[in-house]
This record gives C-alpha cells, sequence and structure tokens, in this order.
C-alpha cells in the first residue's frame, strides 16, 4: 500500500512574505545570534565544567552589539520606579507604610496620572493618554522655546514603533523613496524593504551640495522621493550636527518637498556641546525668512530606551508631527488605532521622562545624583573605549560626542579578506566573528549599517562597565594583526 505524501505547510518560506524575507536587521542577526549560542555553552560549562582543552577562553559574554543599558550594569532611576510602582498598583497609595517607603511627590505624580489614566491596564486613546501629551508638547516648549501643540503629539510604544508607523504612512510601493544616512541603524533600510520601498543612501560624511545632488539623482531616477531621514546624535557612529548642518537640510527639505525624520533618541547623550533640535532650527528659520520654510513637514523622535533612563524593555517614545496635512494626520491615527494604543506603562515613562523631579522637590536631590552618576559613567566609558582603539593598529575612530557607540574604522589584512570571501562573509563580519570567537565581546560589521566601498568598521556599545574587556578586544586585535598581516 502506497503512502499518502505529507501534506506540505499553508506557509512556507517560498511562499510567505517576500518583502520579509528580504529583510535584513544586523543588531540582532548572526552575530547576536552566535554570541546567544556561546552564552548557551558558557551557562553548560558551569553546571558540568568540560577539560581544559574545551573551555572557551572567556567566562562572559559582552553584548555591545545593541545600546541595552539595563542589560549591563545601569540602574533604573528611583523616582522612575517608584511612580511606576504606583500605577501599576495602587493600593499601595492607600497603605498606612506609603510614606515610608515612597517620596510624597511620588505618590503625587502617580495619583495625578492615575486620576488621568484610570488604570494602566486599560486601552488609552489611540494617540495616547491627552494629559501625558500635553506634558511632552509643555516639554518640547521648554526645551525649544517655541510653541508645541498635543494635538501634534502621538506616543508611541518606542520610537521604532514611531518609525515603522511613518514609514508605513509615507511609502506606497518601490517607487515611493526615502534618504538614509550612511551608515544608519538598520530599522530604516529594514522597515523600507517590509514596506517594499525604495532607500537612497547619502553618507554622513557630506556636504549639503551631495546631499542635493542625490536629491537630484534620485528624482531624475524615476523616483518619488518622499522624505529624508537623519539620525543626530548619530547611531553608529555618534557624531553631532551643528546648527549650519541642521538647516543646510532643513534647507534642502523645504526646496525639494521632502518630509524630515529626525531621529532625536539619544538628545541627553551629549558630551561635547548642546544638542539642537530640529523642530527648533526650523522655528528659527520660518523665523527669520517668512514663507520660505511654512510648508517643511517634520517628524521628530524620543523614546525612553536611551538616555540616563536605560529603559529599553518598558517601551516609550513619542513622535511629534509638524506641519502636516492633517488629512494625513488622520491616516496615521486610523493606522495606531489598529494597534489599539502604545504600551500604557510606557506612556506613563515618557510622561516621567519629559517631566522629572524638579529642583526644591523631595525626589530632586536623589535624582539629580542617579541622573549625573549615569552620565558621567557613560562619558567615561565612551572615552576609555574610544582611547583604546585610538592605540590600535590600523584604526581610525572618531571622538565620542554623542549616542551610545563607536563606529571605528579597521584595516582588514589581504589575507584576511581572502579568508573572510572562503567562508562567504564580508570582511568586517568575519573580523567581528573571530573578536566574538576569542573574547566573548559581541559587536557588529559596519556592512550592516552601510559603509563607503573599501572601507571596514564595527559598531560598539560603550556600555558595558570595566576596562577588562577593552583588554581583551586591544590583544584580540593585535593577535589578529599579526596572524593575517
Amino acid at each position: 500500500m502506497v503512502s499518502s505524501p505529507v501534506p506540505k505547510k499553508a506557509v512556507t518560506l517560498a511562499n510567505m512574505n517576500r518583502n520579509l524575507r528580504r529583510a535584513e536587521y544586523a543588531v540582532r542577526g548572526r552575530l547576536a545570534i552566535r554570541a546567544d549560542e556561546l552564552r548557551k555553552t558558557l551557562l553548560e560549562h558551569e553546571q558540568c565544567p568540560p577539560p581544559p582543552a574545551q573551555a572557551l577562553p572567556f567566562t562572559e559574554i559582552i553584548s555591545a552589539n545593541i545600546g541595552n543599558p539595563q542589560a549591563m550594569d545601569q540602574q533604573p532611576i528611583t523616582f522612575f520606579r517608584q511612580v511606576l510602582a504606583l500605577v501599576q498598583y495602587p493600593d499601595l497609595l492607600k497603605s498606612e507604610h506609603a510614606a515610608q517607603i515612597f517620596p510624597a511627590d511620588a505618590r503625587k505624580r502617580a495619583q495625578t496620572l492615575l486620576d488621568h489614566i484610570g488604570s494602566v491596564g486599560a486601552y488609552s486613546h489611540s494617540q495616547g493618554v491627552p494629559y501625558i501629551r500635553q506634558s511632552v508638547a509643555n516639554f518640547i516648549a521648554r526645551r525649544d522655546g517655541f510653541p508645541s501643540n498635543p494635538k501634534d503629539v502621538f506616543l508611541a510604544s518606542g520610537a521604532s514603533s514611531a518609525v515603522s508607523s511613518l514609514l508605513r504612512t509615507i511609502c506606497d510601493g518601490p517607487d515611493s523613496a526615502v534618504m538614509i544616512p550612511v551608515p544608519q541603524y538598520p530599522l530604516y533600510s529594514a522597515t523600507l524593504t517590509l514596506e517594499n520601498a525604495t532607500a537612497v543612501p547619502y553618507y554622513l560624511e557630506y556636504s549639503a551640495h551631495d546631499i542635493a545632488n542625490t536629491v537630484r539623482q534620485a528624482k531624475a531616477s524615476g523616483l518619488s522621493l518622499r522624505s529624508i531621514v537623519v539620525i543626530n546624535p548619530c547611531n553608529p557612529t555618534g557624531t553631532c550636527l551643528t546648527e549650519a548642518e541642521i538647516k543646510d537640510i532643513i534647507t534642502i527639505a523645504a526646496d525639494n518637498r521632502l518630509m524630515i525624520i529626525a531621529d532625536e533618541v539619544y538628545q541627553t547623550n551629549i558630551y561635547e556641546g548642546e544638542f539642537l533640535s530640529f523642530k527648533r532650527m526650523l522655528r528659527e528659520l520660518q523665523r527669520d525668512y517668512p514663507g520660505r520654510y511654512e510648508n517643511v513637514e517634520l517628524a521628530s523622535l524620543h523614546s525612553t530606551s536611551k538616555g540616563m533612563l536605560g529603559e529599553c524593555g518598558q517601551r516609550g517614545g513619542y513622535v511629534e508631527l509638524v506641519g502636516f496635512d492633517p488629512a494625513v494626520v488622520d491616516q496615521m491615527y486610523k493606522l495606531v488605532s489598529i494597534s489599539l494604543c502604545p504600551v500604557v506603562t510606557g506612556q506613563v515613562l515618557t510622561e516621567l521622562m519629559v517631566n522629572p523631579p524638579r529642583e526644591g522637590d523631595e525626589s530632586f536631590p536623589l535624582y539629580k545624583k542617579e541622573y549625573n552618576d549615569i552620565y558621567n559613567s557613560l562619558k567615561k566609558r565612551a572615552f576609555d573605549l574610544y582611547q583604546a582603539f585610538s592605540q590600535m593598529e590600523g584604526v581610525i575612530c572618531e571622538e565620542p560626542k554623542g549616542a551610545m557607540y563607536l563606529f571605528p574604522q579597521i584595516t582588514i589584512p589581504k589575507a584576511a579578506i581572502q579568508e573572510a570571501a572562503r567562508q562567504n562573509m564580508e570582511p568586517d563580519e568575519f573580523y567581528c566573528i573571530q573578536l566574538l570567537e576569542k573574547t566573548g565581546v559581541c559587536v557588529i560589521p559596519g556592512s550592516g549599517f552601510g559603509q563607503q566601498d573599501g572601507t571596514f568598521h564595527f559598531r560598539t556599545t560603550f556600555l558595558a562597565p570595566g576596562h577588562e574587556y577593552i583588554d581583551r578586544m586591544v590583544n584580540f586585535h593585535s593577535q589578529f594583526m599579526d596572524k593575517y598581516r
């Protein structure tokens, strides 16, 4: 008797969403997967130690592939977690011991938020709790010196969610194009691939003339150029734009009818100078040159995941839409409504981020100390790693100005490039795999972010504590160069 063939699955690699198959996201790609495998091996070795010859040459994995501060040793801000605890479990406010555990301003803030939210376990308004949107608008106005309307604020489950909503709203097929910086955070290229839209790269070592040429070439090729993305401070390079550079980009956008997506999630991670927002620069141009910049559309993003909060898992953030066609805003509202609402506890954390304790509040001294300690620690770690890279053979690295990353350019010997080709890898991917296998330090190759042809980089965070892992990287690099020179 002939057995029946095994039925095929309804969904296969061949018939699933082809755009998802094409999308790449290096930050959690091959290197991160291998790091997880090695982490599992270390755990197994703890439980059943192997013979010395089989032991790994390190005892921990340093996840320098992703900006995830609290996965390292960054501690939460006490006031924020106190308020979150109270809104999660309101009965604590009624406890006779509440005043012994929680300061008065934390209890008052929690009660105010509960009065406006009801329960964090209930859906909120799809655009976010109105009271919290007003807090965000107040923060933007204080930061920039220009008014902000809470109607223009969309709360989001992290900035990534806001980016996805924006690109889904403005893209309509492969002729839709968005300019993205190179190198860029791969969220943008991956999302554009998912939307079957086109990414048009422009290099960060740009001039206004170069960007304008890229715009002209994209339009001449028949693309419908919709937007330009700017990440400031930059992920992955850590550079910060000057006032003149920001205003140049706004001028190009005004002259070419391009919407600006200003990814400003690292706005408090500034180690030199001050943060200048695109909103402030746009308003100054509109004030100084009446009419010329009137129709510029700007979407600016912020997040609770970075800065001194590092609350990546809480998924809080916002996008402010400036100068948008109201009919388009209505469509974006419809889009976010499909997901019902942003995470409500993330919305609470966003309110705390934009409205922290102030001088005179009971919680202010501790808040200020915790904030400054985190900031100073991040800055020191950034420069410790930068100094190490500066002493490594064939490594060029820009001094850290902002964000949480360094993006050193590395010289890879010809023999290593040939070995990478034999293993079907990009040369910088080969370097990063070797680094991981020898040291336990997981970084991401520059090819995952985009880089100029003929150059090789990797992106690393500087979130890990201590100097021992840095020494491992320095020693590995020296041995790698000696082996393949």
